[in-house]
């Protein structure tokens, strides 16, 4: 067996530095802000503990930018640096000095610090062709010194003169960066990456950074103007949010953060990745898919935690326990305030509904936890607005007039109030319940809950209203005999494509629509999902549209109808009035809604010649 350690070539280091440590370079801006915020950490440290006497002074971090010079320095007043220690953090790739004083000072801010792999300082030489560093130790009877190097494994180190304590890095940007020569690079990087870094940092002479944001406060010292306020900080174009969550724990694992539920009037404007993941204050990602439950990547707000395990350039999450209990952890108090909010004042919670219930439901389709939390609190609203039911109350006040032959209860939707008013008329008139589905997520809400919930059956109120639920209704007979009946059965034996038609005349009353269209749920929501998109939407676009044309034998529309001695004039009249009911439904198309329009003009015109021509 033999046995050794691993070689490491010094040569090939620094190439793959450069090119493949961080995914984006401006990310080295960042690295060394944060270096300075944990050498003025450290120093705070020692201080508190008596290490380090007399006044610290003005404890910030400036970023001057010399475009002539082509040279970009991060300066510091923090703990600096000894000859011996420049040659133990800068000379040994991967020893991280922060990690070393977290050892050495356990117990002593430890949370406050932000380095650990020892590998951020070398991003600097992405961008450049030499970087120097120029040091006072806090100790001040240790001399200044200078490091300098080229990006090869060939440093220089000495003494030098500085007068005051801290590090100046100094990088010469190299031909290939030099976007990072420019004012306005510069601001946008470091307003993305240290805005709310813990030590003043300051650009131009101008502070960039609020180095105390809301959420590493305590709840108990924010008011709900401080939280508004927080807000329009992140986004500055926003309207005021419903109502915001404040994470604050301590353990099994540290996390922090605040979240907003924004409000969301339009499916449209629903955007994701408007969380801000942080590190101790340190911006790391927007893209916090793991943390967060995919439902609530609607909400903005900021979550800041040292326990998030990242790879070695903070720019993307792995794999954790301590991942899925924070996300569990947030699901839980999402469904705790919202259930506090209808337990406590259910008049607001009903007015925030258009906003809040778009995360309810998606929840409800994606987590099985929330779906058992949010049962409680998840209702539906009455299409006349106004009132809203939970499940077991539209059950109490429906149940007994609205189920199907197979004994459950149907939930009569509507996707488009002003499109379907005239069901909806004709279904309350019959004493139904109709609630609103009108959101991005109903859809696919409907077809969960329908497996989740026992006994229920969500019918669409301009789908198979009639066969589900009219026809158990008494109906007055029709004023038409029996040939009369027959005879408008053959006039309505209409050819439309892409329509698989079937015709019914029945009694319905007089002030009922002349003809009705339904189309069969189950056949709709295949078209639904076509439109939708997804793995199976080319074969359900194939499909014909079902459609039933029920006749109410009992409007007067038809003895008129029937009375008319020109046959082609009636068989005209009768086709208007089929593709009068499938244009409330959306499926007169094409040329055979050009014909509809073409009918209609003859018809009133009473000259054949009288044509609209139309594009289709």
């Amino acid at each position: 067996m033999e046995k050794g350690n691993i070689r490491v070539q010094t040569e090939n280091i620094f190439p793959i530095i450069k090119k493949f440590l961080y995914s984006e370079h401006d990310i080295f801006l960042r690295e060394l802000v944060s270096n300075a915020v944990d050498a003025t950490q450290k120093l705070k440290t020692l201080s508190s503990i008596g290490e380090a006497k007399g006044e610290l002074g003005e404890l910030r971090i400036d970023v001057r930018l010399d475009a002539d010079a082509k040279t970009l320095t991060i300066s510091d007043k923090g703990i600096g640096m000894t000859s011996e220690e420049v040659d133990k953090y800068l000379n040994q790739v991967a020893f991280s000095g922060a990690e070393e004083f977290l050892q050495k000072y356990k117990g002593q801010n430890e949370g406050n610090i932000i380095g650990h792999f020892g590998l951020g300082f070398y991003s600097s030489f992405m961008v450049s062709d030499k970087v120097q560093v120029v040091t006072r130790s806090w100790q001040q009877d240790k001399p200044a010194v200078v490091w300098e190097c080229d990006g090869s494994p060939a440093y220089s180190l000495e003494e030098t003169e500085k007068t005051e304590r801290g590090t100046d890095i100094v990088l010469h940007i190299n031909d290939e960066s030099q976007e990072f020569l420019e004012a306005g690079r510069i601001r946008q990087i470091l307003e993305k990456f240290c805005r709310f870094l813990p030590i003043p940092v300051f650009f131009e002479d101008k502070q960039i950074n609020n180095t105390h944001p809301a959420w590493t406060k305590k709840p108990a010292d924010l008011t709900t103007e401080d939280y508004q306020n927080f807000y329009k900080e992140l986004y500055p174009f926003n309207e005021t949010p419903l109502f915001w969550i404040h994470l604050n724990v301590d353990y099994p694992f540290n996390l922090t953060g605040i979240l907003y539920f924004p409000k969301i009037k339009q499916s449209y404007e629903i955007q994701k990745d408007k969380i801000q993941l942080y590190s101790n204050q340190v911006f790391v990602t927007e893209e916090v898919k793991d943390i967060v439950p995919e439902f609530l990547m609607l909400l903005q707000g900021v979550i800041d935690s040292p326990d998030i395990p990242l790879n070695v350039s903070r720019s993307y999450l792995q794999g954790d326990p301590n991942v899925k209990k924070i996300n569990n952890h947030i699901t839980k108090k999402v469904a705790d305030k919202l259930d506090e909010i209808y337990r406590n004042d259910r008049k607001a919670f009903e007015e925030k509904w258009e906003h809040i219930g778009l995360f309810v439901k998606y929840g409800m389709m994606t987590d099985d936890k929330f779906f058992e939390r949010a049962n409680a609190f998840h209702i539906f609203e009455d299409v006349a607005g106004g009132k809203f039911y939970t499940l077991e109350e539209y059950r109490a006040a429906s149940e007994a007039l609205q189920k199907n032959k197979d004994g459950k209860l149907v939930i009569l939707y509507t996707t488009n109030p002003v499109q379907q008013d005239a069901y909806i008329q004709q279904a309350k008139a019959k004493g139904y319940t109709v609630v609103k589905m009108e959101t991005l997520v109903d859809a696919a809400f409907i077809s969960q809950v329908e497996h989740k919930w026992d006994n229920v059956h969500f019918t669409r109120v301009d789908a198979d209203i009639a066969d589900n639920l009219i026809d158990k209704q008494e109906h007055s007979a029709t004023v038409l005999n029996k040939e009369e009946v027959k005879a408008l059965e053959q006039l309505f034996d209409l050819k439309i494509s892409d329509i698989n038609m079937t015709v019914e005349v029945k009694g319905l009353t007089p002030e009922a629509p002349p003809v009705v269209a339904t189309r069969p749920e189950f056949s709709r929501r295949m078209k639904d999902m076509a439109a939708a998109g997804g793995p199976m939407a080319a074969f359900y676009a194939t499909m014909p549209d079902e459609v039933t044309l029920t006749v109410n034998g009992n409007h007067n529309v038809f003895q008129q109808i029937l009375s008319e001695a020109d046959d082609d004039k009636k068989q005209k009249y009768v086709h208007n009035l089929a593709d009068l009911a499938l244009l409330s439904q959306g499926l007169l198309k094409g040329n055979n809604l050009t014909d509809f329009i073409n009918r209609s003009v003859e018809l009133m015109s009473g000259n054949k010649k009288n044509k609209i021509i139309l594009e289709s």
